[in-house]
């Protein structure tokens, strides 16, 4: 994550009208519960694994049939010319809200999320970090999903986000760096609806490797004791604990890649791997916590290196660019 605060505000501006509208054409059973059950929330998928109108992150992404039926929904997604991910109209209910949490998995270890609020209220609150804003109808804003956020919906009507996740090029960045640098320096660009353009989506082929790199590995395991060893609070013999279990891990990690890479006589080796470490984990989940959002270590743990280490099913398609 690049941020170097809670919200950045995008130098786009979006016709919310035109957008509300084709959002007002869509058959009311597309809007799908929030996979984890949360009260008030629902979303329709628009970039999704094999353009199927479902939740996920792993497999390759493209246009659901809500996308294509919108043509400028899909101008507004392709409009920052990125390679896309996993991509949803987000909606919450009148005086719902989305509680405090923190986005630790993989998918968000290099992925970032815009926001393009299509129906809202002033009310609509969104908080981040030590800050809050309103994100007003048609503007575009980034936030660092790595701090604590949530967001309240105080108003009397649904509130809908057109949100499209990305990794972001260096295009991108240079962009973000230029308006973190000096905002003043750059003014929205419109973007309007135009019934003779055809946008060209690209969508994200590749989300994860079938072995995760050993690179990877080592940087993701780095960051997460680099951050724990800040936070004074934790107990030093389990930091410690802890950096030898992971970088065990890590060592024995690359240790096998270079006997087996992508080979299926190799993921045997891997899952033992992974079930050792799995088994060495302390019970307590917050045994260790980060200093930077005071999340517990091992759900990071289990997120972002156990459960994404390994997805040999993927490996043909990774290899040969066909699933």
């Amino acid at each position: 994550m690049e941020l170097d605060r809670p919200f950045l505000q995008l130098p786009f501006r979006f016709d919310p009208e035109v957008l509300s509208g084709e959002i007002n054409r869509l058959s009311p059973e597309l809007w799908l519960p929030h996979p984890s059950g949360l009260a008030g929330n629902s979303a329709v998928p628009l970039v999704a694994i094999n353009g199927e109108p479902r939740d996920g992150f792993d497999g390759q992404m493209a246009a659901t049939q809500a996308l294509h039926d919108s043509p400028y929904l899909m101008q507004v997604v392709s409009s920052f010319d990125e390679v896309v991910a996993r991509s949803r109209l987000m909606r919450l209910a009148p005086g719902a809200e989305v509680q405090e949490h923190v986005d630790f998995n993989y998918h968000w270890y290099s992925r970032i999320r815009i926001h393009v609020p299509i129906v809202t209220e002033p009310s609509v609150r969104f908080f981040c970090g030590s800050e809050e804003v309103h994100m007003a109808a048609g503007e575009a804003w980034l936030f660092d999903s790595w701090r604590r956020h949530r967001v309240v919906n105080g108003s009397s009507s649904d509130r809908i986000h057109l949100v499209i996740d990305i990794a972001g090029s260096a295009a991108f960045w240079r962009m973000v760096r230029g308006v973190q640098r000096d905002p003043q320096l750059t003014s929205p660009m419109p973007v309007l609806y135009d019934e003779n353009l055809k946008r060209t989506l690209r969508a994200e082929r590749f989300p994860a490797a079938p072995v995760m790199a050993p690179g990877e590995m080592s940087a993701i395991v780095s960051e997460l004791i680099a951050d724990c060893s800040a936070n004074p609070d934790n107990d030093a013999a389990v930091l410690e604990y802890y950096h030898d279990l992971l970088f065990d891990l890590v060592h024995d990690w690359r240790n096998h890649w270079s006997l087996y890479g992508f080979m299926a006589e190799g993921i045997e080796g891997y899952q033992a791997l992974l079930k050792k470490a799995q088994a060495a984990l302390k019970p307590d989940p917050r045994v260790l916590v980060t200093q930077s959002n005071k999340v517990g270590i091992n759900p990071i743990i289990n997120q972002r290196v156990l459960a994404a280490a390994l997805k040999p099913q993927r490996a043909r398609e990774f290899i040969t660019g066909s699933n």
